[in-house]
């Protein structure tokens, strides 16, 4: 009866330890709350803990993410946290069968790094702050055109406004005045073509049947991205912060 009665404790003792572990709570932005109609404060601490009075408020690494090394590279990032990132690689490739430099391509394989690893909105001007400190300025600057650009068919080489956005934001759609502005700019700079090289090789990189590994273009990244010794996060960049925010990307009871 004993070793039944403990066998018994040990089982609701892992199942309690189990509960425990599965209630992870998100901490949501101000943001995300005022778009879900949510008004009130935004959640501290002390509020959390009162409504969930168990849980432990971790600060640290999220366990529900693979370990990130001491001194992160970006080919650590593209493996541990931008998850499936098969567009771009598919993008870089298409890049390198159109004959592109170096830098094109690595442009190409980072032009949607914002979107997949930090924040959806004005993709392309966070993905350009992101990578700014370690590629070439032409890199940057087509990063940051391409988020405008894709809105706007050239004829000269063959882009046309997407279908795709047809489909997904309608007929009627029209973009931001700011992006028209900047359209405007960009049209005319000396860089132009490579922000549209980036849309041009954008827009055939959605196949769900085509593999491409991230080793193909370790040696345009090594060629091409300074890769600070200290790891990214911790080379105390103008945005080191935006990369650690990648590292440990949420708060969580």
């Amino acid at each position: 009866m004993t070793d039944t009665m403990t066998l018994s404790r040990r089982a609701d003792e892992l199942e309690e330890k189990m509960a425990r572990e599965l209630d992870v709570i998100v901490v949501k932005s101000r943001l995300h709350q005022m778009a879900e109609g949510d008004m009130g404060p935004p959640p501290n601490g002390g509020m959390l803990r009162r409504d969930n009075p168990n849980a432990d408020i971790l600060m640290g690494d999220d366990p529900r993410l693979p370990a990130m090394p001491a001194a992160p590279t970006l080919v650590d990032f593209f493996k541990l946290r931008f998850g499936p990132s098969m567009h771009l690689l598919q993008s870089a490739r298409h890049a390198v069968k159109s004959g592109l430099s170096d830098k094109m391509v690595l442009a190409c394989l980072l032009h949607d790094i914002a979107g997949v690893g930090f924040i959806r909105g004005d993709h392309g001007y966070w993905g350009a702050q992101l990578v700014e400190p370690y590629v070439d300025e032409e890199v940057t600057w087509a990063i940051r055109a391409h988020q405008v650009l894709r809105f706007y068919p050239d004829e000269s080489v063959g882009y046309e406004y997407p279908q795709s956005y047809v489909a997904l934001f309608g007929e009627d759609y029209r973009p931001d005045p700011y992006i028209d502005e900047d359209y405007k700019r960009m049209r005319a700079h000396k860089w132009y073509m490579s922000g549209r090289q980036i849309t041009l090789n954008d827009i055939y990189s959605f196949d769900p049947n085509l593999h491409v590994e991230l080793e193909e273009f370790t040696d345009v990244i090594g060629r091409n991205f300074r890769q600070p010794s200290q790891g990214l996060g911790f080379d105390n960049s103008p945005v080191a912060h935006m990369w650690r925010a990648m590292i440990r990307p949420a708060k969580f009871l």
